[in-house]
């Protein structure tokens, strides 16, 4: 798990976090209309930051899931993608892959993220595995904060596992908060666009007190329409609506909308 600092403007009185998770952009049936909206969502919007959180490529091979005569070549998609992240790449603030991208790690040792990160500038985003981001912005409205930066903590994740049914992807998602003390836990990988929350009680050694507080836990969509192995497989139509998250600059407060 890598750590990540990341630090938002401090004016800002709230930050609009998305996911952008399971594209599969050289797939026949990747939604390219939806993907670039999203994208320039980002691009456009001053307080919209992001999470790359794997299975932006493809990466279909001949012995896997997928159709890899009529995709595109690995280099097409390896540069398409890396062209459609550039114009944002100042705004993104993890990138981990996916068990997509991880084809062609276990088949010829290239990782496919990686190269993307450092071809857009951001290697130091890019996590291998999972990424715990620290972000900080704003200004806490508490005067007993000193007008300190909030705080929230983000555990990033591709994910796996989770089954066909919503109710284990929910659980699978909910689980990662065995994993690491977090406020927010993000993942991909099921293609439900979910969120739900729970309750923690949180120690502060430093006063020997406790806090209660919230978990936000949220699943990433699939930029996918409907056909191809999840057609044939006997997959439900996915939806693409991926939730958006809402974070406060001034008292720390989270959520999610889809």
């Amino acid at each position: 798990m890598k750590a990540i600092k990341a630090d938002a403007p401090v004016n800002l009185k709230q930050l609009e976090l998305l996911i952008l998770a399971d594209y599969h952009y050289a797939d026949p049936h990747s939604d390219h209309d939806a993907i670039q909206r999203e994208v320039n969502y980002v691009r456009d919007t001053e307080n919209a930051y992001c999470v790359l959180a794997g299975d932006l490529l493809d990466c279909a091979l001949k012995s896997s899931l997928g159709d890899a005569y009529t995709n595109l070549s690995p280099m097409e998609e390896l540069s398409a993608m890396s062209d459609l992240l550039q114009p944002i790449s100042h705004k993104i603030l993890a990138v981990v892959g996916g068990n997509h991208e991880a084809r062609h790690y276990r088949t010829n040792g290239v990782d496919m993220t990686y190269l993307i990160s450092k071809q857009i500038g951001v290697e130091d985003k890019y996590s291998p595995d999972t990424a715990l981001v620290f972000l900080r912005f704003g200004r806490d409205e508490n005067p007993a904060h000193r007008n300190r930066p909030i705080l929230y903590t983000i555990y990033v994740t591709h994910g796996s596992g989770g089954g066909r049914k919503e109710g284990g992807k929910v659980q699978r998602l909910v689980d990662y908060s065995n994993i690491v003390d977090a406020d927010i836990y993000i993942c991909g990988h099921t293609h439900l666009p979910a969120s739900v929350k729970t309750g923690f009680a949180r120690p502060n050694p430093g006063n020997s007190s406790v806090t209660y507080c919230s978990k936000l836990f949220v699943n990433a969509a699939a930029k996918l329409q409907y056909g191809g192995y999840g057609d044939t497989g006997g997959f439900k139509p996915p939806c693409i609506d991926t939730p958006h998250i809402i974070l406060n600059g001034e008292r720390k407060e989270m959520r999610a909308l889809i």
